[in-house]
């Protein structure tokens, strides 16, 4: 995925750190220490040992994990906020086999230089034992060379290209330390487009649509799955297929040509231009719906944000602070809100979370840190976690060391913006078992 917005207050700075009962964010914060970096060219050829000082078993004194993310952007915020989050509580639950969990955060400021020097500070100069995050296709694949030579663990939480998995199948050694958590990757967000297309399009009246894309690298294989599948699959006119450039600011020739077709809804796959495409939506009340997969309008504020122009759209998401996706879900956001001064976590969050808690199982199943060891602990494991049952694909799997997508995995949900009050609610529309709503025309249409 990839991002739209400006970060939160409180957000951690580049290169800190947290240990034990360390908080984050603006309530209880406490000073860090700066992270020891190391030349942009530096690399290491092999991860961590299981040697490395005490706890027993081959886990150290201090299990150390990175954190990579943009901290103006919401969604490195959250991922940043959600991995501190995961330590704090494992620490306050007796660690990692009883040994104290070290968050130490990198700025990838949402370029792929910046990335791949945090990530080699991290992994060489910090010598983490697994790392978490990245937001954005392009950082993940800035890296995916430099995870094999560290040996060392990455869970995504963020990025969808299918082109992370594509090079685990090609060279399996060498790449098996990659995994993504979440979210599922664009093949399989365009996957659950053609579904919730099929499960709702007739009630929402949604016979005539136009698909609107934003020409980035994450909606590549969404498009083609549309372009391919959407109208053969569903009972549906598709009136255009639209990759829309970056940068575009004016919406109102593409609004003109889908009100002139007569179209019930612009199917999106829309986030960096995301917020002009919505507000103008909005602002000029076009007669159609508007939705599909939207990052910003994922964003807990982005109703109160756009001053209510993000009614009646809707979105697909990994989970929302008051959707039971499992057990796990409304607590962690509750925790988040706690830690944080009221502010809720956006998808990126929930699978930062999940990410930690999933390296904790995996060093304790292995007890140990080696890289080796804990690839072999995750291309086992079944975790339940915030966003749903988290397994990965096989090496020889459809998608290698990728997130499995489905209904009883990690399925994801649909929500849509509704009033309720003075404000806006993200309520769910799909699947059935989270329903909470049902779809509503825009109010002017």
């Amino acid at each position: 995925m990839v991002n739209d917005g400006k970060g939160t207050s409180g957000t951690p700075e580049t290169g800190n750190r947290t240990g034990r009962a360390t908080n984050v964010g603006n309530v209880g914060r406490r000073s860090f220490l700066k992270a020891t970096g190391v030349g942009a060219g530096a690399v290491t050829l092999a991860g961590c040992t299981s040697t490395i000082g005490g706890g027993g078993g081959g886990v150290p004194d201090t299990v150390k994990l990175g954190a990579l993310g943009p901290i103006d952007s919401p969604m490195g915020d959250s991922i940043l906020k959600s991995a501190n989050l995961a330590a704090k509580e494992i620490n306050a639950d007796g660690g990692i086999a009883g040994s104290d969990v070290e968050v130490i955060t990198k700025d990838t400021k949402d370029d792929p230089a910046t990335t791949r020097q945090g990530y080699q500070e991290l992994t060489t100069g910090e010598n983490v034992h697994a790392t978490v995050g990245i937001f954005g296709s392009e950082q993940l694949l800035s890296i995916m060379g430099n995870i094999g030579q560290a040996q060392t663990p990455h869970l995504t939480a963020g990025a969808a290209t299918p082109e992370a998995p594509a090079l685990v199948g090609e060279d399996y050694e060498t790449n098996k330390y990659w995994f993504r958590v979440g979210p599922v990757n664009s093949v399989f967000l365009a996957e659950s487009q053609i579904q919730f297309a099929k499960d709702r399009f007739e009630q929402m009246g949604w016979e005539k649509i136009a698909f609107l894309a934003e020409d980035y690298k994450w909606t590549e294989p969404v498009t083609k799955v549309i372009k391919n599948r959407l109208e053969s699959e569903v009972d549906v006119e598709v009136t255009q297929v639209q990759r829309i450039a970056e940068g575009t600011e004016d919406f109102t020739p593409i609004y003109d040509r889908l009100e002139a077709n007569n179209v019930d809804g612009a199917f999106t796959a829309l986030a960096h231009i995301g917020t002009t495409a919505l507000v103008q939506w909005a602002q000029q009340q076009r007669p159609f719906g508007f939705g599909g997969i939207h990052v910003p309008t994922q964003l807990p504020v982005f109703y109160d944000a756009t001053k209510g122009a993000a009614i009646s759209t809707f979105s697909q998401t990994t989970a929302t602070a008051n959707s039971p996706v499992t057990d796990k879900t409304i607590p962690y956001a509750e925790a988040y809100a706690d830690e944080y001064d009221g502010a809720l976590p956006v998808y990126t969050g929930y699978s930062a979370y999940d990410a930690v808690y999933m390296a904790k199982d995996a060093i304790e199943a292995a007890e140990s840190v080696n890289g080796d060891d804990l690839v072999s602990e995750l291309e086992s494991m079944s975790f339940t976690g915030t966003s749903g049952t988290i397994e990965f694909f096989g090496k020889n799997g459809r998608f290698p060391h990728d997130v499995k997508y489905g209904p009883e995995l990690a399925q994801g949900l649909y929500f849509q913006w509704q009033k309720e009050g003075d404000s806006g609610v993200q309520k769910v529309i799909w699947p059935d078992d989270l329903q909470q709503a049902e779809y509503q025309a825009p109010p002017w249409a």
